[in-house]
């Protein structure tokens, strides 16, 4: 979550209080563990594209650094890390960055984790930026917006950077499904989606451009009873983008 104006304490606190099973995969937290494969899946496709990589490489990252914003525990900073990247984690829950520097260093990774705003910290350079299922979650989703896009690497002969951002999209789906039944039957906790603050492609796009981005083409994340969330076209529920430097 991002700078002063944008970071909502009430939300910083909700996530807060879910830090100590974070890592539990049949926790509080469970859904997460389940969505970071497809993120990954995503993210290394695209990783690979960008940078015309090797797809068979087990460090696609090697010698980039990566910023995770919203970074709760570490979920996806450490697979981050293990495909090489030097990683920086940023999240607004000083218990979610407790969370996560023990269970780094426990797993005996380097990664750099910071309480606070990222417009703050002052950061940029990142050839690889990544804020998921974050922008729901903040008030002021420019100034988040412009935050990420200062951290980013500018374009160059190398490609710039690259930014990765998933979101539930605002529709009658998310609604029922999201909010109304994964938080009533505790598949999600009670208060971790807000469906007005919902952002759908068309207007992620709108933002990103107004930030200097241009946003690819949105994949969606979808469930299915036979195989669980996945990738698809469908982008009803939950999508996932890349943006570069416009």
């Amino acid at each position: 979550m991002a700078n002063a104006t944008t970071i909502r304490p009430a939300e910083a606190a909700h996530f807060g209080k879910l830090a100590s099973d974070w890592w539990d995969p049949k926790g509080s937290s469970a859904m997460l563990h389940r969505l970071n494969p497809v993120r990954l899946g995503f993210l290394r496709a695209e990783i690979d594209r960008h940078w015309a990589g090797d797809s068979r490489s087990i460090r696609p990252l090697a010698g980039k650094r990566a910023l995770d914003v919203g970074c709760g525990a570490g979920l996806l900073c450490e697979p981050l890390a293990r495909l090489g990247a030097s990683v920086t984690g940023v999240d607004a829950a000083a218990e979610n960055i407790a969370a996560a520097k023990a269970h780094a260093d426990g797993g005996g990774l380097e990664i750099a984790y910071y309480c606070e705003d990222i417009g703050e910290l002052g950061l940029s350079g990142f050839d690889l930026v990544t804020a998921m299922e974050v922008i729901e979650h903040v008030a002021d989703k420019p100034a988040f917006l412009a935050a990420l896009a200062a951290a980013l690497a500018p374009a160059n002969e190398n490609r710039g950077g690259l930014m990765v951002l998933s979101c539930p999209n605002r529709t009658p789906q998310s609604k029922l499904l999201l909010v109304e039944g994964a938080e009533r039957i505790g598949m999600v906790p009670r208060g971790t989606h807000h469906w007005d603050d919902f952002v759908t492609p068309n207007e992620l796009r709108e933002l990103l451009a107004d930030a200097g981005l241009a946003m690819g083409d949105p994949q969606g994340i979808a469930w299915s009873p036979s195989k669980g969330l996945h990738l698809s076209a469908d982008l009803a529920l939950n999508y996932i983008v890349t943006a570069v430097a416009a």
